[in-house]
């Protein structure tokens, strides 16, 4: 049960970091998350069909997602069309884009499709049968997700990724210094939706299918990860940031899986599941407001000076 929770947090924390990207850097709004998500489990599923390796198909899945960033991100500056709506339209439409790539078929199932995670499986239960069979995947997705969130942390520190930031906060600042705005912004997007679009490709692995609505929710539980993960850790470094964006995951995760296992109890369903991830994001964002205004109120409220009067009282 632990493995499993830990392997969900790390293959949507992957996801939950594009989210980073877009809604906490960037201050974007970005809903074709929805969208770019299931697409890369439908390239994914098409290519490794075709004979394609996944070497070749995990790149062409992030470059895809990439391209989902590029459309919102042109829709928003180029036609002038709001970011939310933006990114609304491209995840409306990409449900139709992911019916087409993988043949006008709903889902595709991967149990006669040889995937990296099926043969990392029968490697561990080969070399080391007393282990888990999820070992393998574990390990594989430990080292992959804290490699990307090294070089994540690497390019944060860079020219690029502390203007990134700085646009998300004070976009002005950033227009008087000379930069391009639109290219910062779509820079990031399009990076934000290749990592959800790289996630979906995991999902669709591990699950051992791809399907075109197995998107949907996921940029609110991406929020409600992001939310969870900044109550467990407070801090302004780029190092902690990214950290509890996985720890938020993780935990989003195990709360999910114990509201499924133990849920009935209390008469809750897996129908129950969505409620309950919007639930969490409205008691996140109270407290958030709730712990804003008492920052701000100790702020402004200063203790009376102790000591003598001018009168010497």
């Amino acid at each position: 049960m632990l493995e499993t929770i830990i392997i969900e947090g790390l293959i949507y924390g992957i996801m939950v970091l594009g989210v980073f990207i877009s809604f906490r850097t960037l201050n974007f709004c970005d809903m074709s998350v929805d969208g770019a998500f299931p697409m890369g489990g439908c390239i994914l599923a098409v290519c490794l069909m075709a004979g394609i390796p996944a070497a070749l198909a995990l790149p062409l899945v992030f470059v895809c997602g990439c391209l989902v960033g590029l459309c919102t991100t042109l829709l928003y500056t180029k036609l002038r069309i709001p970011d939310l709506l933006a990114g609304i339209l491209m995840m409306t439409m990409l449900y139709s884009v992911n019916l087409r790539i993988m043949g006008n078929r709903a889902n595709i199932s991967f149990l006669r499709i040889k995937t990296p995670f099926s043969a990392i499986t029968a490697f561990f239960e080969s070399n080391f049968p007393a282990l888990p069979s999820e070992t393998g995947i574990f390990v594989f997705l430990l080292i992959f997700v804290i490699l990307l969130k090294f070089l994540l942390d690497i390019f944060f520190h860079t020219d690029l990724g502390l203007t990134m930031g700085a646009l998300g906060s004070n976009e002005q600042m950033v227009i008087s210094q000379g930069v391009n705005p639109q290219l910062v912004r779509g820079t990031g997007v399009c990076f934000g939706d290749g990592l959800a679009s790289l996630a979906g490709a995991f999902v669709a692995m591990y699950n051992g299918f791809a399907d075109v609505g197995s998107g949907t929710g996921v940029i609110v539980s991406g929020l409600a990860s992001l939310m969870l993960g900044e109550f467990i850790i407070r801090s302004n470094k780029i190092g902690w940031q990214t950290l509890r964006v996985l720890l938020g995951s993780i935990l989003y995760r195990a709360l999910m899986l114990v509201a499924r296992k133990y849920g009935h109890f209390i008469n809750l369903t897996p129908n129950d599941l969505k409620l309950i991830t919007g639930l969490l994001i409205i008691l996140c964002l109270v407290i958030s407001n709730m712990q804003g205004k008492v920052s701000l109120k100790n702020h402004f409220i200063r203790p009376a000076k102790q000591g003598c009067s001018k009168d010497g009282e």
